[in-house]
């Protein structure tokens, strides 16, 4: 039985540029799950409705363990970091099937936000 996929788009990413003072910082997040038994390395690339693909950045998920990756400390080898305040789209390239789920908080209010969805796989 395949347990996940190896290629997963997010269409809808936006990190905001502003916090509300307090305990919860606005950020987002993929939650990944490696339910295999060989640990995954991924590539994550970026793109944007004005210039070209961000690439390079990278991540680990061992096997049969989650990771949580903030996508605000996410950085490439060359310490390049997905901007703030800007739309984007995100496809993650997994060298082993996984399942990969979305997540943004917005503190820009008092009424704090949170979002969740899936992301979006590919066969």
């Amino acid at each position: 039985m395949n347990k996940g996929k190896c290629v997963w788009y997010v269409p809808d990413c936006y990190f905001p540029e502003i916090s509300s003072p307090g305990h919860y910082v606005s950020h987002e997040a993929i939650c990944l799950l490696n339910p295999g038994t060989e640990d995954a390395t991924l590539q994550l690339t970026v793109y944007f409705e004005d210039k070209d693909p961000m690439r390079g950045f990278t991540a680990l998920c061992k096997a049969e363990r989650t990771n949580h990756l903030r996508l605000d400390k996410l950085a490439d080898a060359q310490g390049n970091s997905i901007p703030q305040g800007v739309p984007y789209a995100l496809m993650v390239e997994s060298s082993q099937p996984v399942i990969i789920q979305y997540s943004r908080l917005d503190t820009t209010q008092a009424e704090i936000g949170l979002m969740t969805t899936m992301a979006y796989p590919l066969d």
